[in-house]
């Protein structure tokens, strides 16, 4: 199965920043967005940025301001700058594409742990 290559989680202290990597396969066509998605302990999996093949970026209330997303379109690679981390960003990061079908891929997440 097809999967998605995340990196740069670890444990920061509150305040710190972490900048966390994703690379998508070649054999990935026609991507049309590419997302993070995060899930803390025992909570539900969400939705923290995604951007779109035009360029459009949506953050998650609870982000804004201090993570930012980019991409590189030639690598399929996007990035997450995470700033000003809090405790509450503590959770498995995960990565997402979607392709011109609808067809979503994942990959396996990184860690991400805030705590003094």
């Amino acid at each position: 199965q097809v999967q998605l290559v995340e990196s740069g989680g670890g444990l920061v202290q509150p305040g710190g920043s972490l900048r966390l990597s994703c690379a998508a396969p070649v054999n990935i066509f026609s991507i049309i967005a590419m997302g993070w998605y995060r899930q803390p302990p025992g909570k539900a999996r969400e939705q923290v940025a995604d951007i779109t093949s035009g360029g459009n970026i949506n953050y998650v209330d609870s982000v804004k301001g201090r993570f930012s997303m980019s991409r590189a379109n030639a690598k399929n690679e996007v990035y997450l700058q995470m700033n000003n981390l809090k405790p509450e960003d503590t959770a498995v990061y995960y990565c997402n594409a979607r392709d011109i079908s609808g067809a979503n891929f994942w990959g396996k997440g990184t860690q991400v742990t805030v705590s003094s």
